[in-house]
């Protein structure tokens, strides 16, 4: 019971604030809207990555966007390790777990397993809070990368990949594999 308290003395005002979040959320989804309407916002991101990733998917479809994915997913798994409280989230997870095996062992103990859960629930901004704050640095390029993929897939008559896939699917399920991979702790060690 120390040890958490002690986390939680130790950790007061690491948790971040959803506000900058919510603020780059919002500037994401305008740009997105305006992706058709501000002819400079879409050209850019064409200028830049139909020479890049255009030259990958032409070059060979699936192939090339394994590697666009993998690309995308190693920058993104970077800035989650580099970007967040790697520490603290650890010790979270781990304070988690005890209070699941706790939970299984006080199953037949109804009072018991709802203090349990409150502690569980009152972790859950606060860790939430410390994973999503890579989204300040990542969104805007996401969202601007989705907005390309749909450009160039439209324009190439929306090709299937292995499958018979389409590009989201593909990027999805090609997403989680790399993340995986790349977060495991033989790896980059990602909490």
């Amino acid at each position: 019971m120390t040890e958490q308290t002690n986390l939680k003395e130790d950790k007061s005002g690491k948790e971040g604030s959803f506000t900058p979040l919510i603020i780059f959320l919002v500037i994401s989804m305008i740009i997105a809207g305006l992706w058709d309407k501000i002819p400079f916002i879409k050209n850019s991101i064409h200028y830049i990555l139909d020479p890049t990733a255009g030259f990958l998917l032409s070059w060979n479809l699936n192939w090339g966007m394994l590697i666009v994915v993998f690309i995308i997913t190693l920058i993104t798994t970077l800035v989650q390790k580099y970007a967040t409280d790697q520490e603290t989230l650890r010790e979270m997870k781990k304070e988690q777990k005890e209070i699941q095996k706790q939970m299984k062992e006080f199953q037949n103990h109804p009072e018991k397993l709802m203090e349990l859960q409150k502690k569980q629930f009152a972790m859950m901004p606060k860790q939430m809070k410390l994973s999503m704050r890579p989204i300040i640095y990542t969104g805007i390029p996401f969202i601007l990368f989705f907005r390309w993929f749909a450009d160039y897939f439209a324009a190439a008559g929306s090709p299937k990949f292995w499958f018979g896939m389409g590009w989201f699917l593909f990027y999805f399920i090609f997403t989680m594999i790399f993340s995986s991979i790349l977060r495991s702790k033989k790896l980059l060690d990602v909490a």
